[in-house]
Parts: C-alpha cells; sequence; structure tokens
C-alpha cells in the first residue's frame, strides 16, 4: 500500500465524516471531506441502494464504509448465532420489562408488516463475519476508497482483499492495546476513539489517547475521534498528532440528517452532560443522549443490558416501535415515544446549538482550525 493512505483515498480536507445517513455521507464528500457511511445497522438491500445513491451523488470524490467486525461476542466460538437462537437466550425479564415501558410510554402495538428476516430478527446489527459477509461484497464491489472496522480488528482475510482492490483500511481504537492490534493487522489508519464520543467508545479522554497512540503506532497514521466539532478542537488534535479527525455528532443536526425532528430539537438544547456512556443501545458501553430510553435502564430495579448482540435482538422491535410513533409531527420529547427515543452522541452536542448544513460544518471547521493556528503563533510571537 502507499505510505501516505491519505493521498491515495484522494481526499481535500482532513476531515471524515461519519454517518448512518448517505445524505450526510455524500455532503461530507462534497464539501472536500470523505463521507463514511455506517453500513453496520442497515440490512444488506439497503446498502446496495445507498451505496449507488452516493456514487450518483459523488462522482470521483471518496467515501468510506463502515462495518462492526468483533471478534468476542456471545455464540463467536460457533460463528455467531442465528436470530432464532438469539431470541429463544433473551431472559423473559427483559421482556415483560420492555413491554412495561410501552405501555408507561404509550408507544403504539406494533402493526403487522412485511415478514422478518434475518437480518430484523438479529435486531439489525451483525457481528459475526457469515453475518456481515453481504457487506464486505458490496463494499468491495463498490468504488469506496476506505473500508472501516467501528468495533474490533479486522481479519487478515478482510485486510488482504481490501488491499488487493487498492482500498485504505482504518480501524477505531477505544486504548492503546486495540491500536497495536489494529497496527500489527496491518491497518493503514487507526482512529483513536476517546471517552468524550458518541457510540462505542472507551474510558480514555481525547487529550491523553490521541498521543498516547500516535506514539505507539509510529508511523501508522493516526486520526482523533470524540469531542470534535469546530476548528479549535480539529487545530488541537493535529498538535497532538493526528493527521486528520473523525467526527460523527456534529452531524447530526444538519439539514442533510435523517434523525428524527424531535431528538434533534431535543440536540441542540442539550448540554455536554446530557449524554451518558451506557450499555443500554448495544450491550457494550456506548454513548448516547440522555432519553428516558437511557434512564430506564440505569435505574436499579431494571434488568441489566444483555450482552451483545443478544441486547440488540431484545430491543430492535420495541426501538423500530419507538421511532416510528417518535416520527409524528405532534411528539414531543418530554413525554411519549419522543421521551424514549435513543440514539448516539457525543459531549460535543454542547456545541451544537442549532441545524446548519454539511458544507457549513465543513467551512466553519477549516477555517476555525486555521484562525486557531494563527492565534497559538501570535500568542507564541508575544512571548
Amino acid at each position: 500500500m502507499s505510505d501516505d493512505p491519505f493521498s491515495q483515498i484522494g481526499m481535500a480536507t482532513p476531515i471524515f465524516g461519519f454517518s448512518h445517513c448517505r445524505d450526510v455521507v455524500a455532503a461530507v464528500s462534497k464539501a472536500g471531506g470523505v463521507g463514511v457511511y455506517g453500513a453496520g445497522l442497515h440490512s444488506d438491500e439497503q446498502i446496495a441502494i445507498d451505496l449507488k445513491w452516493i456514487e450518483e451523488q459523488v462522482g470521483n470524490l471518496p467515501y468510506g464504509i463502515d462495518l462492526l467486525m468483533p471478534s468476542k461476542y456471545v455464540g463467536s466460538e460457533s460463528g455467531g448465532l442465528s436470530g432464532t437462537q438469539a431470541k429463544a437466550a433473551i431472559p423473559s425479564e427483559v421482556t415483560d420489562f420492555l413491554d412495561d415501558m410501552m405501555v408507561r410510554y404509550q408507544v403504539p402495538d406494533a402493526v403487522g408488516g412485511e415478514p422478518e428476516d434475518e437480518f430484523t430478527a438479529l435486531g439489525g446489527q451483525r457481528y459475526s463475519a457469515a453475518q456481515a459477509q453481504g457487506i464486505l461484497d458490496l463494499a468491495f464491489a463498490s468504488k469506496a476508497k476506505l473500508l472501516v472496522s467501528a468495533l474490533g480488528t479486522p481479519p487478515a482475510e478482510v485486510v488482504a482483499r481490501a488491499h488487493a482492490r487498492g482500498m485504505i483500511v482504518a480501524a477505531l481504537a477505544g486504548a492503546v492495546k486495540h491500536a497495536l492490534r489494529h497496527a500489527a493487522a496491518g491497518v493503514d489508519i487507526v482512529i483513536a476513539q476517546s471517552y468524550e464520543a458518541g457510540g462505542h467508545t472507551g474510558e480514555i479522554g481525547g487529550m491523553v489517547l490521541t498521543p498516547l497512540i500516535v506514539d505507539a503506532i509510529a508511523p501508522v497514521p493516526v486520526l482523533a475521534a470524540g469531542g470534535i466539532a469546530d476548528g479549535r478542537q480539529m487545530a488541537a488534535a493535529l498538535a497532538l498528532g493526528a493527521k486528520g479527525v473523525w467526527c460523527g455528532s456534529v452531524w447530526l443536526a444538519t439539514a442533510e440528517s435523517d434523525l428524527l425532528p424531535v431528538v434533534k430539537r431535543r440536540l441542540v438544547e442539550s448540554a455536554a452532560e446530557d449524554t451518558k456512556r451506557t450499555r443500554a443501545m448495544t450491550g457494550k458501553p456506548s454513548r448516547l443522549l440522555r432519553t428516558a430510553w437511557v434512564d430506564e435502564w440505569e435505574r436499579s430495579d431494571t434488568p441489566d443490558p444483555l450482552p451483545n448482540p443478544l441486547h440488540a435482538v431484545a430491543i430492535g422491535p420495541y426501538v423500530t416501535r419507538i421511532e416510528k410513533a417518535a416520527a409524528s409531527p405532534s411528539a414531543t420529547y418530554d413525554r411519549g415515544p419522543g421521551a424514549l427515543a435513543p440514539t448516539a452522541a457525543g459531549q460535543v452536542i454542547g456545541l451544537v446549538t442549532e441545524e446548519s448544513s454539511c458544507r457549513q460544518v465543513m467551512m466553519t471547521m477549516m477555517t476555525g482550525c486555521v484562525d486557531a493556528v494563527d492565534a497559538v503563533q501570535e500568542l507564541l510571537e508575544a512571548q
């Protein structure tokens, strides 16, 4: 592979924008960054539709694809559980708790629809290599320049297959030991995902984690992730040795984001302390916007979240019901389904106070970074 993976990707600015929303991905790439499509929560059919749409929008501009590739989860020793096996392992106390929650928050019953497929039965998340194979096949058939593992070190055959196609491989790391495993596996870029970040994240803050990982795996380049929403934070990340930044939460309130309107309203009115690192979404620690959903699972008198992927299997149908009800124009975030609607969000939402566009976010971040560097230079020259 190239000694400079960023040149091989062909990015114009060192900003990587992660989102499960295809509109955000395309908008970030068109604005000069690298949009990264979170494929792990979508069906193969939806991924195929979205990738085709993204490529029509971005042309030859770079974009990436992100998925989950953990090595440890319930059923990993047998190659992963089927939907039937996973459902059978859900304790009745968990479903009883969820059923009661739906009643208390007035979430309507599910309306009969399409027959449940294996993807839906697994709670919309896939952990085993066999379950992720469809995503990988679609990724390798796409024009994506970047393949990212959001959880776990990519298997050797995945790295080799990506490199054979000329793709750059990246992986998120919440600790130095994760970064070392990634580097040993031939990953081209490691993303230092700090405590402040939304979604799956570890226990170390970015001011410590980023330089630790930079030093540990040099010369493998590092992106900083977590707590980055403006140019000052981008400049700080670069000063810590990162070659660029990986941002997720900053796109949630953009015009392009498909986040539920009621959740957007809550998000722009929230402070940094209105998020919580919890197991309430996937069974693994991840940072969420602190809604009633989080508070319910954090109560001392309620069941503990299940290990992954059992938790996703248990809550999948209920989250679908919540999101459908919360999509109503009359939904509010202080009661009913709108109060429950869960979403991953980092502490940086304290800086996200209004709806913007992805292009505006990109422009503000880049100009703010230049201004921050200039301000530091002036400060040092004045000494």
